[in-house]
């Protein structure tokens, strides 16, 4: 159902992979509330990903770029207010991978060069991304960017290895770019750390089945789902919260404040 929350807004989705993606998720959302976009993600992505059907469900322009490329980013910002026809009112950053995680390798055997890899393209491609737009003006004063980001980056999960690392690196990013781009610009930064969610990429987390069961268990409102960490995007890119920024918002159906449920313990008692 539509509020037109976001008529008459720009923004830019980055992330989208295919119909199981949280970005798939916001880009639809976004525009149903009246926005118009354009979709970025590599160009590898792009080939292996489905998101030319997303283009042309949502007449939505896709720009290649490689989210670590400060030259590839300035073009996707120049290139979008060309497209859109202005400034750029909201932006998802929804881009993590590890190479260790993908080879397999523990914590304590980490390959240096894929631990450089995983926190360039999962954190640090923020700071590149804001960066970008800020130096050719492209977010529209009292704009907002959002980044996904996980609980791991406060609690230690076995089997998220070093992308805990790059999630922690990222909220501290979406802190100190917030403090700037507020001063600056007016423009909200702010990470949304969501429940375990069952993407493509999230499915590469070794564990992923169990802990998104024990998840559920523990949320006194359940796992949030990739549709409702959609509609929380939507809200935060409308001018409902034109004051929040520099936060690490817990969208996780309370996960993050519990110590222990009913359910688990009824859960460990039946094993036991």
């Amino acid at each position: 159902m539509s509020n037109n929350l976001l008529k008459g807004k720009r923004g830019i989705i980055f992330g989208a992979l295919n119909d199981k993606s949280i970005a798939w998720k916001v880009a639809e959302k976004a525009v149903e509330q009246g926005a118009t976009i354009t979709l970025s993600n590599t160009a590898m992505a792009l080939r292996m990903g489905e998101i030319n059907k997303l283009s042309e469900k949502l007449n939505a322009e896709v720009i290649a770029a490689d989210a670590t490329n400060v030259e590839e980013l300035t073009e996707v910002f120049r290139k979008s207010m060309e497209v859109l026809g202005g400034k750029i009112d909201f932006v998802l950053h929804s881009i993590g991978m590890s190479p260790n995680v993908r080879k397999g390798r523990a914590y304590d055997d980490l390959d240096y060069g894929f631990f450089d890899k995983t926190l360039d393209i999962s954190a640090i491609s923020f700071h590149k991304m804001m960066q970008a737009a800020k130096k050719i003006d492209a977010i529209a004063d009292g704009g907002s960017i959002l980044a996904l980001t996980h609980i791991a980056a406060q609690r230690t999960f076995t089997g998220y290895n070093d992308m805990a690392d790059a999630k922690s690196l990222l909220e501290s990013i979406g802190r100190s770019f917030g403090y700037v781009y507020g001063r600056d610009k007016g423009v909200r930064v702010n990470t949304i750390s969501q429940s375990p969610t069952l993407t493509t990429a999230g499915q590469g987390i070794g564990g992923m089945d169990a802990f998104f069961d024990f998840a559920e268990k523990m949320s006194p409102l359940g796992n949030a789902n990739a549709d409702e960490c959609a509609d929380y995007c939507v809200v935060m890119f409308s001018d409902l919260t034109r004051k929040v920024t520099m936060q690490n918002l817990f969208h996780d159906g309370g996960f993050s404040n519990m110590g222990l449920t009913q359910a688990v313990v009824e859960d460990y008692i039946e094993k036991k």
